[in-house]
This record gives C-alpha cells, sequence and structure tokens, in this order.
C-alpha cells in the first residue's frame, strides 16, 4: 500500500497490477482485491513474487508505504504447491515490518525468527501488533520488555470487526486505548521513547572514544578522582550511599564488627591463664624462683614481668593475624571499587589491580611491623596512667582475708568462690604457707593491668588502622597507580587509545539505532500531529 498526499480533498484509490492501473473506491475494494489476486496467482491457490499494490491519495497525510506480506503456510492443502512454505519463506525474508497477532508468544513465532535472519540486531524492524483488544493483559510488559529485540519499538492496533467502514474501525481503535485500563497505559511512542532511551544511556555508559594521550590522561585521572572519593566515603567516612544493599561494602561497619570481636577473642584468652585446680600455681612458682635476699613480704617487680611476658607471648599472634585479615579485607573492597570505576578500560583493569594489590601488601606489612613493636613493648615493662587498674585491684584485693582466712583452716573446706575468677580450688595452696599471699597479690595484679594491655592493644590497633587507611587513600594510592602506569615498565596510558573491535562495533550499533529511533519519533510525531489537525 502507498499512502501520497494529495492536493484535492477527495480520497482516490486504485490498484496497480501486472502493469496496469484499476481505480476502486471503500464500497467494492475487497472485491477488486480478490479479483486482481486471482488474475495474478489464477484461480487456484497459488502465490506469486509479483505485487498487488493499493495506491492511496489524500490530503494531509505523508507519504508513506507499508508491505503486506503472506501467512506463513507450512503444511499445503489441495491446490497448493508442494513447496509453498520454501516460497513464502523466500518472500518473507525481505521483510523488516513484522506483523504479530497479540495472542501469540513474540519469543517463539516464526516470523520474528524469519527477521533475524536478515535484521539480526532488529534495528531496521518495526512490529505492528494486531488484535490488541482480544488479549490486553500483559501487551504492555511484551512491547517494553522487547526480549526480541525490535529495534524500532512497536505499534499496537485493534483490527477492524465484521462490517465496520474504516472511520468506525478508527473511531472504535481510538477509544478502546484512550479508555481501557490496560490499553490506555500505552503511550503512543512508548517503545520508541523507551528504546531511545535505553540506547542513549548504554551508550553514555560505554567509554569515551580518546584520540589523544591529552585525553587519555584526562579520563584517567578522572578514574583516579572518582575512586578516591568512594573509597573516602566507605573507608574513611564510613557513608555507603554507592552500596546501599551491598553490606560487606559498609566498611566502618565491618571494621567496627572485627575490632569487636577481635577484643572478644583477646578477652577470653584469659581462660587459657587461669584454671581452678591450679590456682596460684604459677604465682608461686615464679615467686620461688625469683626470690632473693631481702625483705621479707615484698614482691618482686621481675616476677610480674615473668608473668606478664608469658601472657604477652601467648596472644602475641592474635593482633597480627588480625591485621592482616583487616588489611586482605581492605583489599578486596579497593578492588572492587578500582574495577567499578575502570570497567569501561578494561586494557587498564590488570596493572591498575596489580598495583593496588601490590600497595596493600606493602601497607600490611608495615602494619604487621607496628603491631609486632606494641607486643614487643608489652613485654618490657609494666606501665600505665590508667586510674582503672588501681581501683580493678582494689576491689579484688578486698578479697584476700577472706581468701587466706579459708586457705588457713583445714576445716572450711577446698574450694572457695572469687570475684572474676570463680570458684576455685585451693587445698593444693595450704602447705605453700606465706607465699600464697603474695601469690594472691601478684594474681589480682595482673588481673587487673591484662585488662589494660588489651584495651591498649586494641585502641592502638584501631588508631593505627584509621591512620593507615587515610594515607592509603589520601596519599599512597594515586601515586602507585601512576607509577604502575606510567612508570619505566608501565605505559599503560597509551592503551586507553586501544578500543577493541566489539566496542567500536557496539558504539556504531547504538549511534545508528539511536538516529534511526530519533527519525522514527520525528515522523511519528508530524503523523500524530496531522491526525489532530484534521480531527
Amino acid at each position: 500500500m502507498r499512502l501520497q498526499n494529495h492536493t484535492v480533498s477527495e480520497i482516490e484509490l486504485s490498484l496497480e497490477f501486472n502493469g496496469k492501473s484499476l481505480e476502486t473506491d471503500e464500497t467494492r475494494i475487497i472485491e477488486d482485491i480478490v479479483a486482481a489476486t486471482d488474475e495474478i496467482t489464477g484461480n487456484g491457490k497459488g502465490i506469486s513474487h509479483a505485487p498487488l499494490t493499493l495506491l492511496v491519495k489524500k490530503q494531509g497525510v505523508l507519504d508513506l508505504t507499508m508491505v503486506d506480506l503472506l501467512g506463513i503456510t507450512r503444511v499445503p492443502v489441495k491446490g497448493q504447491p508442494e513447496d509453498i512454505y520454501e516460497q513464502i519463506s523466500n518472500i518473507i525474508f525481505h521483510i523488516i515490518l513484522n506483523v504479530l497477532s497479540v495472542t501469540v508468544d513474540f519469543s517463539t513465532c516464526e516470523s520474528i525468527r524469519m527477521s533475524q535472519c536478515v535484521d539480526r540486531t532488529g534495528e531496521r524492524t518495526l512490529a505492528v501488533v494486531t488484535k490488541a483488544d482480544k488479549a490486553p493483559e500483559g501487551l504492555i510488559e511484551k512491547v517494553t520488555a522487547d526480549d526480541v529485540n525490535i529495534g524500532l519499538g512497536y505499534v499496537c492496533v485493534r483490527n477492524r470487526v465484521g462490517d465496520e467502514t474504516y472511520e468506525e474501525a478508527r473511531g472504535e481503535e481510538a477509544k478502546l486505548f484512550e479508555s481501557h485500563p490496560l490499553l490506555s497505559k500505552i503511550d503512543k511512542s512508548i517503545t520508541i521513547n523507551l528504546k531511545l532511551s535505553n540506547d542513549v544511556s548504554e551508550l553514555n555508559k560505554m567509554p569515551q572514544n580518546l584520540s589523544s594521550i591529552a585525553e587519555a590522561m584526562t579520563a584517567f585521572m578522572r578514574i583516579i578522582r572518582l575512586v578516591k572519593e568512594s573509597l573516602r566515603k566507605v573507608l574513611i567516612r564510613g557513608e555507603y550511599d554507592e552500596y546501599p544493599d551491598e553490606e560487606h561494602m559498609h566498611c566502618a561497619a565491618r571494621l567496627a564488627e572485627m575490632l569487636n570481636q577481635f577484643y572478644d577473642d583477646l578477652q577470653s584468652s584469659r581462660n587459657e591463664f587461669h584454671h581452678a585446680g591450679d590456682f596460684l600455681m604459677e604465682e608461686i612458682g615464679i615467686l620461688e624462683e625469683t626470690k632473693s635476699i631481702g625483705l621479707p613480704n615484698f614482691l618482686p617487680r621481675t616476677a610480674f614481668l615473668a608473668i606478664l611476658q608469658r601472657h604477652v607471648k601467648t596472644i602475641s599472634g592474635a593482633p597480627i593475624s588480625f591485621v592482616r585479615k583487616v588489611w586482605t579485607y581492605v583489599a578486596d573492597v579497593v578492588i572492587r571499587v578500582l574495577m567499578f570505576h575502570s570497567e569501561n578500560y578494561p586494557q587498564l583493569q590488570s596493572s591498575m589491580r596489580r598495583a593496588a594489590n601490590g600497595l596493600i601488601s606493602k601497607v600490611m606489612e608495615n602494619s604487621v611491623g607496628h603491631v609486632t613493636e606494641m607486643v614487643e613493648m608489652e613485654k618490657m615493662t609494666d606501665y600505665t596512667c590508667n586510674p582503672n587498674y588501681m581501683s580493678c585491684w582494689n576491689k579484688l584485693m578486698s578479697q584476700l582475708d577472706i581468701f587466706m582466712e579459708v586457705v588457713g583452716d583445714d576445716y572450711k573446706g577446698n574450694k572457695v568462690k572469687l570475684e572474676a575468677f570463680g570458684e576455685v580450688e585451693i587445698g593444693i595452696l595450704r602447705k605453700h604457707g606465706s607465699v600464697v599471699r603474695e601469690a594472691f597479690d601478684l594474681k589480682m595484679r595482673m588481673t587487673a593491668y591484662w585488662k589494660i594491655v588489651l584495651r591498649r592493644l586494641v585502641d592502638g590497633l584501631a588508631l593505627h588502622l584509621l591512620f593507615s587507611l587515610d594515607k592509603l587513600v589520601n596519599r599512597y594510592m594515586e601515586m602507585e597507580i601512576e607509577r604502575e602506569m606510567m612508570g619505566p615498565t608501565g605505559g599503560e596510558i597509551e592503551h586507553m587509545l586501544e578500543e577493541s573491535p566489539s566496542v567500536t562495533e557496539k558504539r556504531k550499533r547504538l549511534n545508528k539505532s539511536i538516529k534511526l529511533l530519533k527519525e522514527s519519533e520525528l515522523v511519528l510525531t508530524r503523523i500524530m500531529d496531522r491526525i489532530h489537525l484534521l480531527d
């Protein structure tokens, strides 16, 4: 069918076939088409490549040519050629206009499969969905999801029913799409606009097509800025608006959890130093080994340091394991942020990953060295200005008299309950005489001081890690990546100018699709404007 703008108000209809033209009108058009078809194909059930053209001349319309093709026949009936399927297929392979019934499954539709053979990406294909009034449920989802890649979108129509005139049919169609609760949601250009929006969005997400080292450097520095800002948010400021649903990337909360668990694990280690059956025996043994000529009932400092060093040595591996765990977690976060912001330049990602891993390995070893020094310092001396030490020791020592009373009286049993220790056995202590009092004092001093040691380790580690994270993000990260990318063995910036064939092809396809969609949108707007003017 050829639609042509006409200079006069009267509509002119004519059929063109076999080199001749036959005038007709709306009242007898069906009979004339049947007669022309018989003349072209014979009175049997054959088919022909020869076109039958309906020329419509009407004032105020756009020039437009539309081709309606045969329906697909798989099994020939009597009077049809045996190869009718192949004949129809050969004709249909030329289409870019695909007419679909609303009732069919688009994903298994034979005509779509065939049209994709000649228009694989669908960028030249326009689909007309007929009988929209027969199955309106789910139609808007089918045309907006576009699972079958109809590049130029869909036009949904209502078919003429019975003896309706064309004017009546157009009126009923307009009312249907205006009033139906489901079909009224289908805007006249919804699929074109949606496809155009999606293509523009996808094109904007693609890497900039770089043509010079200066442009590459600008793009590279932009990546670094974005990476640093994201890391400042998640690692330093504790913000996670960029990853609202990914708890793994809520770094401030995860680091706090790790620190709290680390402290709990260190506190539980005190159980390794205390067993109910050998209460004070470690202290008694050390006091006997450190006794010297001097005043009686005097607590030697060497005894306290000996126990302290034993306890610190027992937990010395825990802080090192902890900082390695933290930096392993940080490395994962940093790599994820780096890969996200550099996803448009995959040729850079291996180098950036290598730079980040190398930097974090250095920072991790620095933390290991720092925490090792912290542990060694705790072994060397006993010191605190924390007033909680004295208050805790005094509270624990308030149990001394009751404890010694039980130890000195065989009739009071072999067990006593103490705060911070629970029930302990004391029978074995009765044979050690006055050294028990010194051992009790030594035990309580170490118990009070050990709390200070553990809190000092955790607090010191927390401060060190936060300080190290700040330096990692704000000082070292950019320098290390630049050194990797532009150093003697680098030269990776030049690779940003090298675009892969697949990216180039995708960019061409999107630009072409956007151009076609914009043209389609403009044509559709003009048609609708003219329809409104005629109304």
